[in-house]
């Protein structure tokens, strides 16, 4: 190592930390190699015992090294060690019903049951939110809103909330104005109502498959038929198997998760968006476009959206602030592009508008709070997490156990030996207050039934480590 002299003051450790990181893995630095003691690494670097001591904290936090009494500090993990990833699964090329709410209700029957080691909840943990500043402005909104926030919203929204989240949509590469959103209770709402928009009873849908299975949910509930595109566990969405399908099916729109989809938690590139929106659109088939993970990304740069490249109006982007901000506040929105009129509509007779306090305290919040603030400690401590879970995956589950490697949000999609049926995975769990989510009802025709879905969302804790253990127990005497 030689001397480094940063041109900014500003976070030096996580600098310092971001260096060691890299030649940990790259192997420079190998598992159980002692690290520099912190007066050398202080002298190397031109930094101060202080900062030192932090860089070292903050790799230890991220289980990349420990600390060893009288000894100091060495290197515990290496992003080498990473197991295979889950196999991708091709669906059968068919038109069908979706049928998986009897499943679902199954699973909720227990999914948010107290004093259980929570790996279900697909949200990050209460303690990661910013409770205290929201309150504030809840109460700001009380004091100072029309009527006290009791009467009706514009059917539209909010018109402080639509200005933000217009200012958000910069972010990811947009360029929206207010009059172009429509704000929804929660982002599955919006999914819904594009999805209403542009199709009728019994009509084809083009899903990516695995997905979040309250998309499945929709979608039977409007008695449309789906067709299930395979995507792959670290490009995503399968663009070739979905212009395939265009060919062979009367697809009306096509659903997609472009930004770390839930479970997968991949990340489509940019050039791979730009040409789902050139396919869809020389197809004239809507995109309906879910990115409310968009935020959650671990690398430095947002990821953009799909409704960057539109041109025509067809890709109707849905977002929200329930995966990143307050899920209990059921704030999402929807920029319907040449469908908006459509979808005000749905929205107005649906239920005329979204509750007035809530919109009004976002709308503070994001106009005060710092939100982007906010986003960059629990992008932080989400891969973090993603780390220290892995971690506990790798030493507790069986050695074929194959995980994804999410670049964003905060689940993991683990291929279980075929023996595991993880319906009786999850009994046997619940018996240990341990809740989990099968695989199968990620999709409406593959048997995902080796398969779970496990959410870091919870800071890494002795019960977290305790919940892994013993699952990786159960597991191990299925097989």
């Amino acid at each position: 190592m030689k001397k480094n002299q940063f041109n900014s003051e500003d976070h030096l450790y996580l600098q310092v930390a971001d260096g060691l990181e890299k030649m940990i893995a790259g192997e420079v630095l190998r598992i159980g190699d002692k690290l520099p003691s912190v007066r050398v690494l202080s002298e190397e670097y031109g930094i101060s015992m202080g900062t030192a001591f932090q860089a070292y904290y903050h790799l230890e936090g991220r289980g990349l090294i420990e600390s060893r009494p009288k000894s100091g500090y060495y290197v515990r993990f290496n992003h080498q060690r990473f197991p295979q990833l889950p196999d991708q699964v091709k669906p059968d090329a068919l038109s069908h019903d979706v049928s998986v709410k009897e499943m679902i209700a199954s699973i909720y029957a227990d999914i948010a049951a107290k004093d259980v080691i929570n790996f279900a909840l697909g949200v990050p943990d209460p303690s990661l939110l910013p409770a205290a500043k929201i309150n504030k402005s809840v109460v700001y909104a009380l004091r100072n809103s029309k009527d006290h926030c009791i009467g009706y919203e514009h059917t539209q929204g909010n018109l402080e909330l639509r200005q933000q989240v217009a200012k958000l949509s910069f972010n990811w590469g947009g360029k929206i104005k207010p009059e172009e959103v429509i704000i929804t209770s929660g982002c599955l709402e919006a999914v819904m109502m594009c999805l209403k928009a542009v199709t009728n009873h019994g009509d084809t849908v083009a899903v990516e498959c695995p997905t979040y299975f309250g998309i499945y949910q929709s979608i039977e509930n409007l008695g449309l038929k789906v067709v299930e595109i395979q995507a792959d566990p670290v490009d995503g969405l399968d663009l070739d198997a979905l212009q395939k399908a265009i060919k062979k099916f009367p697809i009306k729109a096509c659903v997609a998760v472009p930004n770390f989809n839930n479970p997968l938690g991949t990340c489509m590139s940019d050039e791979n968006k730009k040409k789902l929106v050139e396919i869809i659109t020389k197809n004239n088939i809507p995109l309906i476009e879910d990115d409310t993970y968009g935020e959650l990304h671990f690398g430095k740069n947002r990821p953009k959206a799909c409704k960057v490249y539109d041109t025509k109006g067809l890709v109707m982007y849905c977002a929200s602030l329930s995966k990143s901000l307050a899920p209990g506040y059921r704030i999402g929105w929807a920029l319907p592009g040449k469908f908006f009129e459509q979808v005000k509509q749905i929205k107005r007779i649906q239920n005329i508008s979204s509750p007035s306090l809530t919109q009004a305290a976002m709308a503070h919040y994001l106009k005060n709070g710092r939100y982007e603030y906010h986003l960059k400690n629990l992008r932080k401590a989400l891969h973090t997490q993603s780390l220290r879970y892995m971690q506990a995956l790798i030493e507790y589950f069986p050695a074929d156990t194959k995980i994804s490697r999410p670049t964003g949000g905060f689940t993991f999609w683990i291929e279980l030996n075929k023996k595991v049926d993880s319906f009786k995975l999850r009994t046997e769990a619940m018996k240990h207050k341990i809740s989990i989510v099968p695989g199968k009802i990620f999709s409406a025709s593959i048997d995902y039934s080796n398969y779970i879905r496990l959410s870091f969302g919870k800071p890494w804790s002795d019960d977290a480590d305790y919940g892994l253990m013993m699952l990786g127990k159960i597991i191990k005497k299925l097989t």
